[in-house]
């Protein structure tokens, strides 16, 4: 691939980016393009190039301020081939097409020299000073790349910037087969650049700076055609995802001489600098974008408490005890089929559904699990615990609740006529970060979760938008500062399942839900209980008591009635639910 050369009045102000077939690219001063921060004569966004069929194009583009010659001529647009230049402001681009392989035809050097990191740690810069300002640099370089290639592109320029003596610089993948991942030369000359497969492979294997010194110039054209090229070094970039520094450059006095590689271990220790920072603040920036992609999943305030953690280690999975949220979408399958020749629209009031519960898992402290269709899944309690995890999630269900019966008293509002089954459950189970290296997502695993879903399942028998399990019930109802209200609805014996579940119904304060008082859920509570001890008259009776807009006694009621107001042989106050 070719690439395009940009070089400005002074020898640090360069770069090399390759072009790409049937790729556009846009050159200026904006941190968004190819960018050219020296050169104030610049615009912003100054010109498009697109590298095609052998040519590259080049189109001056309205916002530019300030015109661009090729060959002495002002052209709006033009093409350019390999070995052409064209000039905007004091900065000149050349279009090179040159080849860099890894030589393995290198001659043996007249010395070699290897370099640990303790000892270039202990010699002392000459020229402290330029070596710390182009140092210093390094931070801004990273936190500004946009991508892996950009990085490449900067480091690359760095390193000729603190290296006054070397030629050419380049960064290698060393995983596997040796690659060039960019590269770049302080002189255009004709001829390949062949960095030294046995410098890499020795630097490599042994984990440590090499520097290798050949004979004479004319001994290296097979090291690299730049005809210039007398010494060379390699230096792994620890942590840099298998990457590995390379420079070559002249020697100023004879190989023999101590001083020839005192100046290069001044050279040695820059890039050992670095090398060092690169690989350090590389790992900074991808454990940044780990927790940042963990971010749509896991709530701010985990997130800042496991900010300065090891993230690998505190999402794996592991047991804990949490509390389980399941949501589901009542309303989906029916819209489906109303809005098959507009499902995007559909996806998008689906979506906004979808967002209302995570948005409300994420507000009070809890971890987005996962989603199933028209289902959203959060649970608390991991990867920290929080003793407050019940109230955590109930608080979580009454916002969602609300928020959808907001939504139902407004005609225009994308979700006005969807509705919302919550199951909360409380116990044991695994959790953590799970997946490959192409997906991964933070779940939780075991019966909790499957009683979770169960409930929400429930929601629609019981005739009631949230349900929790007895644990849950019960640490809700110790929950200091928890104004949500609770009733046992029944003892049931959920579908498939052996053992019996008490369940109960959360409810938003009295004042944002008057159409029960707590007299009336006492009221159903006894009647609940007469229920369970076998008195199915005085039940029937109490249940009438409660007022007719609870749709929840309903369940009760017609038990009752469909068994004669008798008992069952054998009844010990569980009902069997005969289907999920």
């Amino acid at each position: 691939m070719p690439d395009l050369i940009a070089q400005g009045g002074a020898s640090h102000q360069r770069w090399r980016r390759t072009l790409r077939e049937g790729r556009s690219y846009v050159i200026g001063r904006a941190r968004d393009v190819w960018n050219v921060p020296w050169d104030s004569h610049i615009s912003r966004r100054h010109a498009e190039i697109r590298w095609e069929d052998g040519r590259l194009e080049v189109r001056q583009l309205s916002e530019a301020g300030n015109p661009i010659f090729i060959q002495g001529k002002q052209r709006l647009s033009f093409s350019a081939k390999p070995g052409d230049h064209f000039v905007i402001g004091e900065t000149t681009f050349q279009l090179a097409d040159e080849e860099v392989n890894i030589s393995l035809d290198a001659p043996s050097p007249v010395t070699e020299q290897a370099y640990s990191q303790y000892a270039l740690q202990q010699s002392r810069f000459r020229n402290a000073d330029q070596r710390i300002d182009v140092l210093s640099r390094l931070p801004e370089i990273i936190s500004g790349a946009s991508d892996d290639a950009e990085i490449w592109v900067r480091f690359v320029n760095m390193l000729l910037a603190g290296i006054p003596n070397a030629a050419a610089a380049a960064i290698l993948s060393v995983q596997g087969e040796t690659r060039v991942l960019h590269w770049d030369r302080r002189r255009q000359v004709s001829g390949a650049f062949e960095p030294s497969e046995k410098l890499i492979r020795r630097s490599t294997e042994t984990g440590e700076s090499v520097v290798h010194v050949w004979e004479t110039a004319d001994s290296v054209q097979s090291f690299t055609n730049a005809g210039d090229a007398e010494w060379a070094f390699c230096t792994p970039v620890v942590g840099g995802q298998g990457w590995a520094i390379y420079v070559a450059g002249d020697r100023r006095e004879e190989p023999s001489s101590s001083a020839s590689f005192a100046d290069l271990r001044d050279d040695l220790k820059f890039a050992e600098l670095t090398a060092a920072t690169l690989g350090r603040l590389y790992e900074l920036r991808a454990s940044e974008r780990r927790i940042a992609s963990l971010s749509q999943f896991i709530s701010p305030v985990v997130l800042d408490a496991i900010a300065d953690r090891d993230p690998d280690v505190m999402l794996a999975p592991r047991e804990a005890d949490v509390t389980v949220l399941f949501c589901d979408l009542r309303g989906f399958s029916r819209r489906s089929e109303q809005n098959a020749r507009n499902l995007l629209e559909l996806l998008n009031r689906v979506s906004g559904a979808l967002g209302v519960m995570t948005r409300s898992i994420l507000a009070h402290g809890g971890v987005v699990g996962d989603f199933h269709g028209d289902a959203a899944m959060g649970f608390w309690g991991w990867p920290l615990q929080q003793a407050d995890a019940a109230r955590r999630a109930a608080e979580a269900a009454l916002a969602i609740r609300h928020e959808f019966e907001t939504a139902a008293r407004d005609d225009d509002h994308p979700l006005v006529d969807f509705r919302i089954g919550i199951g909360v459950a409380s116990g044991r189970a695994v959790a953590g970060k799970i997946g490959t290296v192409d997906q991964v997502k933070v779940t939780v695993f075991g019966p909790v979760v499957n009683l979770a879903a169960r409930l929400e399942g429930m929601t629609k028998r019981l005739r009631t938008p949230i349900l929790v399990d007895e644990p849950t019930a019960q640490m809700l109802r110790q929950a200091a500062g928890f104004d949500g209200r609770l009733r046992r609805l029944a003892k049931l014996r959920p579908y498939g399942l052996k053992g019996a579940v008490e369940v109960s119904e959360l409810l938003p304060c009295y004042a944002r839900s008057p159409e029960l008082n707590d007299d009336d859920l006492a009221t159903y509570e006894r009647a609940l209980d007469a229920l369970i001890a076998g008195d199915w008259d005085a039940s029937f009776n109490l249940l009438h008591a409660v007022p007719a807009a609870d749709r929840a006694k309903d369940f009760l009621t017609v038990f009752i009635a469909q068994h004669n107001r008798t008992p069952p042989n054998g009844w010990d106050g569980v009902i069997e639910l005969d289907s999920k």
